[in-house]
């Protein structure tokens, strides 16, 4: 036979084209519309109905960026409408959709006057059924109210150039849109299941070979049907045209078929090129489409993956949000993932990161009745190594993602296996061959499943996560139509609807030795989000601290003295830190909007919480003048016990000279450093070794401006090759200065456009050097990054990461190590060999390298750069403009213990205060390797104890921990305070005895023997006679 192939395939492109599509609604009648622009900040629906409201019509200009406009749409129901076989009436609503996707252009809600939703109008879901209008349908007539969103479009692939657009103060004010028709029409459902036809046999026949006897079958009864069908008359037709194509529509699949469980989803980021407002309507949008969906078909199963966004929910929408509960309760509507929000999981603290499980389930399991045992992050930036501990511990069993294979170098080499922590935990994990989380259930997508499943003979089953996301929009019933098509169909892996756990509970009795994975899952791209918005990061950082500080001192003064625990205070403290956590907040990859809000929510905390502190200090220690300290790190300072407050020891300054070739040395008991005339640091010995820190070929404290171009994604990346872009700097200039009563010496360096001045100190008693960074940052698409090269032949670098820290090879022997070239570490960072090394620290910055060289003497350079700033121009165009501050500390001879030390040292320094009474800790630790992290009262607000301790040095660790009040009982819990059994654990309430591997987490509840006076007791112990 002659080979009519494409010509055939072409003949039915042009038929659905131009006869099937246009043949879905029959002619529309007329809706009356009318508008009214609601000035600023989008505003209730009862405030909105009450408004004057004028005439609207096609073609009118409307939605200037982040402006709301009210659409009243008001008919009349013809005689006869929707009355005729296979006619659905639909209103359909065009507010002026362009073919971008949804969630990057304008997108409305529909709403009853009673205030309550219908569905969103967005693209490719523009429709209302009529059945559903409820109390908007009076008789024949109908009122609707569409609040529409002017979002502009600031993804403007692939060309990523500044737009204003993201900051309300430099956003245009010209209307972005037209709207466009909107009629009441009969939806031809015939037509509809005709087109869902079509769409998934020629779908699967591009898919399959070209030597497959299927494909030609399909091509085959694919133009049969384009015969049977009469072009003049579709909808009379399309019956026709279904039974040409039921065989090939009930021929069964293989087998051993693949399967795909299928999970409705709607990634929506909590903020990203839209502010945090405008994520709370996009969840109402998307969740309300999605009710009405599930309502519809009874086998569609939807995952949300964020508490935070049914808060939103719960709180603005409670019509809606009964109707979640509602499909929760049938099975329909499935919480997933545990967490306050899909966080970055890179930088938020141990304890934060925990909070996100605490917080999250918490919500879940009190509004929905559900204990999620799955942690769902298809979109963040990257998995640290400490994560599956943490997920372990809050009682998670399985983990998802796909960002991975967004890789730029090397691909993962498994799709489903067990991810093994730095405590040894593991966690079955997942990623979706389908290689994304928006999925269409489309044909295409379903066979790169196939393609791509690396598990294929061990395995038979991955999930794939379907509906548009990012901006929300959530599934169609287009997409639901194709699921259903793709069951069971010759050709075409199977396609089930389930949920996570359906999939989970499957794929592990299935594959339960799949592979291990060690280690972190670094995402090799995206590594600028290591440093971006650095305001933020700094924010973040501060308020995770103060939080330990405030719960630390309240739960003390509650205890010793009966303080009011304010834990609705410090929940929403909590609350508010895990939502900037939100993987595009903290990472630095949102509009300008988003980080003035993040920053004035930092400062606002900081308020609050640094009054919480002094209020629960002052309950604890009274009105007096005698000068204390009060500390809230897990090591005893300066004579001050470890999360207790006393006087201090006083110890002599640091002796500080000035030499006449205008370098400088400052030294106590413990270290010598030398500074040169230009402010770098040149030479660091310790006391007790007499060995020199810093390489004979690069100095320390070294400034280096790079050019930060990068191929794509501004604020998210940084490409290897900005190393051979540095910018030439003039050298800085250095004298002695005074700063608090101490001597230091102050640098002053111009970099750039930008100015930076550095105080540079050795606090008395203090094994590290200390070096203050402020920087007025005037650069656009550069990077600044602070270098010291140390005389340490080190292998592998030691970051901190989530309860404990994680080793890197220095070397680039493999793609996997050069890959790294930019990696994350918390408050410290470690660089070794047998016997010494040295640890850098830092209060508020993330973004690290290390390089290695070995020097023409046969020594090795081991440098370590942190990411200061960069100056990325999109999605904001002044992203980091103004003024930073930094710390670093720099403590040579030091290996893991010293490390840690020197990280909570940095980012918790001491704090003075007037009053009367020392307080002695309400924990005491016998061994230093075994770190207090958190210190709160039990979240049931039963006034337990709570205690939350780590192995922090990487080695198996025994010793002590002593409550230091009465304890009735004491039991081992979960991160979510529930009780467990617990290895290496001896519980005894007078003292819980410890043997812990390298970084075992453990959380303690102490339940308190109650006392007739809380302040008796502390009176007692402030003078035992």
């Amino acid at each position: 036979m002659h080979d009519d192939r494409v010509l055939l395939e072409r003949r039915l492109d042009r038929f659905v084209r131009e006869r099937l599509q246009p043949a879905l609604y029959a002619p529309g009648h007329p809706v009356t519309v009318e508008r009214w622009d609601a000035p600023g900040e989008p505003v209730s629906i009862y405030r909105a109905v009450v408004q004057e409201f004028e005439p609207a019509h096609p073609g009118d200009a409307w939605g200037a960026p982040w402006s709301t406009t009210w659409f009243r749409l008001t008919g009349e129901v013809p005689d006869g409408l929707g009355q005729a076989p296979g006619a659905e009436p639909e209103l359909l609503v065009d507010l002026g959709f362009t073919a971008d996707q949804p969630g990057f252009q304008a997108e409305g809600l529909a709403w009853r006057a009673d205030a309550t939703q219908v569905k969103a109008i967005s693209p490719r879901n523009h429709y209302v059924k009529l059945s559903r209008l409820g109390t908007a349908l009076v008789g024949d007539r109908f009122t609707l109210y569409v609040e529409a969103a002017g979002n502009p479009n600031i993804l403007q692939l692939p060309d990523l150039r500044p737009d204003l657009n993201g900051d309300p103060a430099t956003a245009s004010r010209e209307p972005l849109y037209r709207l466009g028709e909107v009629v009441l029409a009969e939806r031809r459902t015939d037509v509809a299941e005709l087109l869902a036809d079509v769409t998934a046999l020629a779908g699967l026949m591009h898919e399959l070979p070209l030597d497959a006897p299927r494909r030609h079958q399909l091509l085959r009864a694919l133009d049969a049907m384009v015969e049977t069908v009469d072009p003049d008359d579709v909808p009379g037709t399309a019956a026709a045209g279904r039974a040409v194509l039921a065989p090939a529509l009930a021929a069964p699949a293989v087998a051993s078929a693949h399967t795909l469980v299928a999970t409705g989803h709607a990634h929506i980021d909590s903020a990203w090129l839209w502010p945090v407002r405008e994520t709370i309507r996009k969840c109402a949008r998307t969740f309300s489409s999605v009710a009405a969906l599930a309502e519809d078909d009874p086998a569609f199963v939807f995952a949300c993956s964020q508490a935070q966004q049914l808060a939103w929910i719960k709180d603005g929408y409670p019509d809606l949000f009964a109707r979640l509960q509602a499909l929760a309760a049938r099975g329909q509507f499935v919480p997933v993932g545990g967490m306050w929000v899909e966080a970055d999981t890179n930088m938020p603290g141990s304890e934060a990161m925990a909070r996100q499980f605490v917080q999250g389930t918490r919500f879940f399991a009190e509004e929905f009745g559900t204990d999620c045992e799955e942690v769902w992050l298809p979109d963040t930036f990257g998995y640290s190594a400490g994560l599956p501990g943490v997920c372990v511990a809050a009682g998670m069993k399985w983990f998802l993602t796909q960002k991975i294979s967004w890789n730029q170098t090397n691909q993962m080499p498994h799709h489903t296996f067990w991810w093994e922590g730095i405590d040894g935990s593991r966690i079955f994990t997942h990623f979706p061959p389908v290689d994304t989380y928006n999925a269409e259930v489309s044909p295409a997508e379903l066979a790169h499943a196939v393609r791509t499943f690396s598990d294929h003979g061990r395995a038979s089953v991955s999930l794939l996560p379907f509906g548009y996301g990012d901006g929300g929009g959530g599934p169609t019933r287009e997409m639901l139509a194709s699921a259903h098509r793709a069951a069971d169909l010759e050709g075409s892996p199977k396609v089930v609807l389930g949920s996570p756990r359906d999939f989970f509970a499957r794929a592990q009795a299935e594959y339960p030795d799949a592979p291990v994975w060690l280690g972190e899952m670094y995402l090799e791209l995206h590594r600028g989000t290591l440093t971006t918005q650095a305001n933020t990061k700094r924010g973040n950082r501060r308020s995770e601290h103060l939080l330990r500080e405030a719960e630390l001192w309240a739960s003390t003064a509650a205890v010793r003295v009966g303080f009011p625990y304010p834990a609705e205070r410090l929940q929403q403290c909590w609350r508010t830190v895990l939502l900037q956590q939100f993987h595009d907040i903290l990472p630095g990859s949102s509009i300008a909007w988003v980080y003035a809000d993040a920053e004035r929510h930092y400062a606002d905390l900081a308020e609050e919480l640094e009054e919480l502190i002094a209020d629960a200090l002052t309950a604890l220690t009274g009105t007096g003048e005698v000068l204390l300290v009060a500390n809230a790190a897990p090591h005893a300072r300066a004579g001050v016990p470890a999360l207790g407050v006393n006087s201090s020891t006083t110890t002599p300054q640091a002796a500080v000279e000035e030499h006449p070739d205008g370098t400088f040395t400052l030294a106590n008991e413990h270290l010598r450093a030398v500074v040169d005339a230009t402010g770098e640091l040149v030479s660091l010995v310790d006391t007790a070794t007499g060995r020199e820190a810093i390489a004979p070929d690069h100095p320390g404290n070294r400034l280096e401006l790079f050019r930060d171009v990068p191929n794509e994604w501004d604020a998210w990346d940084i490409d290897e090759f900005y190393r051979r872009g540095a910018v030439p700097t003039e050298p800085g200039t250095a004298a002695l200065d005074e700063r608090d009563g101490e001597p230091v010496i102050t640098t002053h360096k111009q970099v750039g456009d930008s100015t930076v001045t550095q105080q540079i100190s050795l606090p008395p008693g203090s094994p590290a050097l200390v070096i203050h960074t402020e920087v007025d940052w005037q650069e656009r698409q550069r990077l600044l990054k602070l270098g010291f090269g140390l005389d340490v032949r080190a292998d592998t670098s030691a970051a901190e990461t989530h309860f404990g820290h994680y080793r890197r090879p220095t070397h680039t022997n493999t793609s996997w190590e050069a890959a790294r070239f930019e990696f994350c570490a918390h408050r410290w960072l470690l660089v070794d060999e047998p016997g010494y090394g040295v640890a850098i620290a830092n209060d508020a910055t993330y973004g690290h390298e290390v390089t290695r060289d070995v020097r023409a003497d046969g020594g090795t350079t081991t440098t370590v750069r942190l990411s200061l700033l960069r100056s990325p121009i999109y999605p904001d165009p002044e992203a980091d403009r103004g003024r930073h501050e930094f710390t670093v500390a720099v403590r040579p001879n030091a290996g893991a213990p010293e490390a840690v030390e020197l990280g909570y040292r940095t980012n918790l320094p001491q704090r003075f205060l007037r009053g009367e009474n020392p307080v002695q800790p309400l924990i005491t630790v016998d061994t230093p390797g075994i770190v207090v992290e958190a210190v709160k009262l039990a979240e049931d607000g039963s006034g337990d104890v709570v205690v939350r301790l780590y192995e922090a040095h990487g080695r198996r660790t025994s010793g002590v921990v002593t409550p230091g009040f009465d304890a009735a009982s004491v039991v081992a819990t979960d991160l979510r305070e529930r009780t467990v059994d617990t290895p290496g654990v001896t519980l005894d309430p007078a003292s819980v005895r410890f043997a812990l591997r390298p970084f075992q987490i453990v959380t303690l509840r102490f339940a308190r023997t109650p006392t007739a006076d809380p302040a008796e007791a502390l009176a007692a112990e402030a003078d035992p006679s």
